[in-house]
């Protein structure tokens, strides 16, 4: 969080300092500071792995609209189609996410993805407990979702 207050300052600066107050200027600038920042980041110990994040969350971002649109189809052809492949069911994810953030974002992803909702957390918030409308292959369904907090955690930290 600090690398990106940073990152939006140094472009805040270029764009007064150019005296060029547009859009096209703004984001010309928050990419300059993005790449100063990264060849900083291995001087600075604060910026670790600032230049990762924002990759990985445009990769983030286009793997959830894959699953997203998955997940639409497989749900809309449930129920179009007249026998009922669904085997609804609710399981109890452990999770490696940490902090309340951490484990509201997973909770949020999964709510968004059709045929899942994030039902409760436990009390000692290791474990999240979720229902899902096809429950074929359990095993099947806690990799996808594990691989879904992984790639949310990378994000993350």
């Amino acid at each position: 969080m600090i690398g990106f207050f940073w990152n939006v300052m140094l472009a805040l600066a270029w764009v007064t300092l150019s005296g060029n107050f547009n859009g096209i200027n703004l984001l010309f600038g928050f990419t300059l500071a993005y790449a100063g920042l990264a060849l900083m980041q291995n001087q600075l110990p604060i910026l670790k792995g600032y230049a990762q994040r924002i990759p990985r969350t445009i990769m983030f971002f286009f793997f959830f609209a894959k699953e997203l649109i998955m997940a639409n189809f497989k749900v809309a052809f449930d129920v179009l189609t007249p026998p009922l492949y669904m085997q609804p069911g609710v399981i109890a994810m452990p999770l490696e996410a940490k902090t309340d953030l951490e484990i509201a974002m997973v909770a949020n992803f999964i709510s968004l993805t059709p045929g899942t909702l994030s039902l409760d957390v436990s009390n000692d918030r290791r474990v999240l407990f979720i229902h899902a409308m096809f429950l074929q292959d359990e095993k099947a369904l806690r990799e996808e979702l594990h691989d879904l907090e992984r790639r949310i955690l990378e994000i993350m930290r």
